[in-house]
């Protein structure tokens, strides 16, 4: 991902974002668990298409299943997911969409992984059983409240890494500031304690980590423990920003999306790669493609 984009350069410039309903590309994200064992020969398959539709993006294959950002015209994008669909494993695939003027990635990339995201726990399996979800409507409402139906006290657990947490995150949610996602699993199972008699709801960007990492602490003894089903992107997508400050980091070139999914004027520093928000974008040490109040060196 590089920071030194042209949406990028025309924020720091001051110049406007073109307004999402303008926008000619649709950006996608979507995931399923399924075993995948055909990886190798389906790669250049996948790598064909989206040349020929001029697609951009990652898609990851797995072992364990697929999972793609991907950008481009509307009927480009539908014809791409018309044929992944044709495969009876991603034919329930489910997609989470925003919409922007320019295509949100630079390249095209088909990779294939171990996982999905990586976390090490070889026995957590989606596939096999996922851990019970909430959608966006109703735990708005749990957050309303601030009970879920059955009168316990609701607590969001942000599983994503540090840095995106800093972009934004639900009001009042627990952060353990992990660097990376394999982190998490210790960390939950050491402060399980700490959420005796209350229904947890685990989150993250688009629901990849949550469902693992809700998966693992059904597996270590969780009684009511929730994903939140399509991630932040997903609730943003339903019911917008209530009970959520600050925008949505994102894995491409618009690095935020704000809770009407349009980009912002949040940027990655062309250097050492650290989140400059607006705000910090004031600050003598942010000079554009030079350097960050994370990484000046005076």
């Amino acid at each position: 991902m590089s920071a030194n984009t042209a949406l990028q350069a025309e924020a720091h410039a001051g110049a406007p974002v073109a307004a999402a309903a303008t926008a000619p590309h649709v950006n996608i994200a979507a995931y399923k668990f399924i075993t995948f064992d055909d990886t190798e020969a389906m790669r250049p398959q996948y790598q064909d298409i989206c040349a020929r539709l001029g697609l951009k993006g990652t898609i990851l294959l797995t072992p364990e299943g697929i999972n793609m950002f991907l950008s481009g015209p509307r009927a480009n994008i539908d014809e791409f997911l018309a044929w992944v669909r044709s495969d009876a494993r991603f034919a329930d695939l489910e997609v989470k969409e925003s919409l922007s003027s320019e295509q949100s990635h630079k390249r095209m990339l088909v990779k294939i992984k171990k996982e999905i995201i990586t976390m090490r726990m070889p026995l957590i399996k989606p596939e096999e059983g996922r851990a019970p979800f909430v959608e966006a409507h109703t735990l708005k409402r749990w957050l309303d409240n601030g009970v879920d139906d059955q009168g316990k006290p609701v607590v969001m657990v942000d599983t994503r890494n540090d840095f995106e947490v800093d972009v934004g995150t639900f009001d009042n949610t627990v952060d353990y500031r992990i660097k990376k996602f394999t982190e998490f699993p210790d960390l939950i199972a050491a402060h399980k304690d700490d959420f005796e008699g209350k229904t947890v709801v685990t989150f993250c960007t688009g629901g990849i980590r949550c469902e693992k990492a809700a998966i693992h602490m059904q597996n270590i003894g969780y009684d009511n423990v929730y994903q939140l089903e399509g991630g932040i992107l997903k609730y943003f997508e339903e019911v917008g920003g209530a009970h959520y400050t600050g925008d949505c980091f994102v894995f491409d070139y618009r690095t935020a999306l704000n809770p009407q999914l349009q980009p912002t004027e949040t940027v990655q520093c062309f250097v050492c790669r650290a989140v400059v928000t607006p705000r910090q974008q004031l600050a003598p040490e942010y000079v554009y493609e030079k350097s960050c109040p994370a990484c000046y060196q005076g």
